[in-house]
């Protein structure tokens, strides 16, 4: 019997006496997540797990997006857009504040862009906003942008964690002190154990239900099944599939099985031998057994995919049989790029479960081709160090979880180093489309560009699969952008 196993069944035995001994209060909720985030500021880093905390609780933009993926209002109550797509101007809402009481205006907003625009600007995504060609106050309720080409998805990536409005006077000290204009102020990070957010009493926006937030990091499923069992969280909003049936038919807990845009990937080193050869990546594409995968590291709630694009999204086309299963096909591409005997490689593998399953079943998939890997168990912050940032690495495993992010792509400087002229050329076209059905064409060609290069390898759809407290209401069950919205949660009376 496992560890994880043995944990599970000590929190069974246990569950019966506990519950209903540690209750939160009325208006309080503990929230167990996986990752620490390795700063607050989402202007600042690409890490989901900034977003999971800070995404329209601390932080809004001009827009936000709803649970359905759809643009709503956010700082802006409305907008306008000119006839030729390149100018939109924003009304901004009326008596907004932030958390230390300062006033939110027209030139919090034009701060905010020209800071993600900067020359030195540390910004994860700052293409997104690089067609700005000017952010002119018109008064202090309004703004104008200017755009030096059109943008089809503008007012989405608007929407977006990246693009957070800030306010000059606090924006040095976001990493730590976050301070934004969201239902929820920060009150305290305590480093490796938690972060507690109070909600903003003179928040602009609609009350919301809860007055205190606590998201405590728990990285492995045994100790978060125990903590939900013990009544020490309220509940997560992605607990790992292996280990929901302990809460399934029990009453005291209610399943949320949604999606999310997190593509995982075999993340793939496509600047370093030998994964520049284009038969390599071929070969460990006919290697991997995708629904072996789906079944072993999602229990078979992950969706399969080909590409690098979320099954549910209305552009997707079906690529899994680009390259199917194939170990003898896969062996003789090896053979044709020079590696007759195969090749040893490491797998660097985050803190995650479906990462540590997935090495493991792939580890021994691509042994059967001979391809030896090495499995390198990180944290997180050294994998965004090691991976993300210094691009040191063979092969990785990791959900890309940004809506639409098939652009990053597009950036020969992004960490799996794939350099397409073609590809690049057709993203800036796609990026340019307003038209939806032309739109749709070009992400279909995107797809099936990536897929033919086997940039990397693509396994499945990342599942959302939250367990929560019978009495709460009001959680996301899809995940169609980064983050855990905390402003409709509420128990019940």
């Amino acid at each position: 019997m496992n560890t994880i196993t043995k944990a599970i069944g000590l929190a069974l035995a246990l569950s019966t006496a506990l519950a209903g001994v540690a209750m939160a209060q009325s208006t309080e909720v503990r929230i167990g997540v996986a990752l620490e985030p390795p700063t607050l500021d989402p202007t600042a880093g690409a890490a989901e797990a900034i977003d999971i905390v800070v995404y329209q609780n601390i932080f809004e933009g001009l827009t936000r997006i709803d649970e359905a993926g759809a643009v709503q209002p956010g700082l802006a109550e409305s907008w306008t857009i000119s006839d030729d797509g390149l100018t939109y101007t924003f009304k901004l809402h009326d008596g907004v504040t932030f958390h230390d009481g300062s006033t939110f205006d027209a030139e919090d907003v034009k701060f905010s862009f020209d800071r993600i625009l900067a020359e030195d600007s540390v910004n994860a995504h700052k293409e997104f906003y690089e067609p700005i060609s000017s952010v002119t106050v018109v008064d202090p309720l309004t703004v104008e942008m200017k755009l030096d080409r059109q943008i089809g998805r503008f007012l989405f990536d608007l929407g977006r964690g990246d693009a957070v409005i800030v306010a000059p006077e606090s924006a040095d000290n976001n990493a730590n002190q976050p301070i934004g204009t969201g239902p929820f102020a920060f009150l305290q990070w305590d480093k490796g154990s938690r972060v507690i957010l109070e909600a903003y009493q003179p928040y602009w926006g609609e009350p919301v239900h809860l007055t205190k937030a606590t998201y405590v990091f728990i990285s492995d499923t045994a100790t978060l099944t125990n903590a939900l069992l013990a009544g020490d969280i309220d509940g997560t909003n992605n607990f790992g599939q292996e280990a929901l049936g302990v809460f399934e038919g029990n009453p005291q807990f209610t399943i949320l099985a949604g999606t999310t845009e997190g593509e995982t990937i075999l993340g793939t080193n496509n600047r370093k031998a030998p994964f520049d050869n284009l038969k390599v990546r071929q070969a460990m594409a006919h290697a991997l057994d995708r629904q072996a995968i789906i079944d072993g590291a999602t229990y078979g709630y992950g969706t399969p995919i080909g590409s690098a694009f979320a099954p549910h999204n209305a552009y997707y086309v079906d690529l899994t049989g680009t390259y199917p299963h194939d170990v003898a096909k896969a062996k003789a591409l090896l053979a044709e790029a020079g590696y007759p005997d195969g090749f040893s490689a490491t797998l660097k593998l985050p803190p995650l479960a479906y990462a540590s399953l997935s090495g493991q079943i792939i580890a021994s998939q691509f042994a059967e081709v001979g391809i030896k890997l090495e499995l390198i168990n990180v944290e997180f912050a050294q994998w965004l160090e090691d991976v993300y940032t210094n691009k040191d690495f063979d092969l990785t495993i990791i959900s890309h979880v940004e809506p639409f992010d098939i652009g990053n792509y597009a950036n020969p400087d992004y960490y799996f180093g794939y350099d397409n002229p073609e590809f690049q050329a057709l993203i800036e076209t796609l990026n340019g489309t307003t038209d939806e059905a032309k739109r749709k064409e070009l992400a279909i060609q995107a797809q099936t560009i990536l897929a033919d290069d086997a940039v990397n390898g693509y396994l499945f759809q990342l599942p959302q699969t939250g367990v929560w407290n019978a009495k709460l209401t009001g959680m996301w069950k899809d995940s169609p952008i980064e983050g855990l919205v905390l402003r409709d949660i509420r128990w019940a009376e």
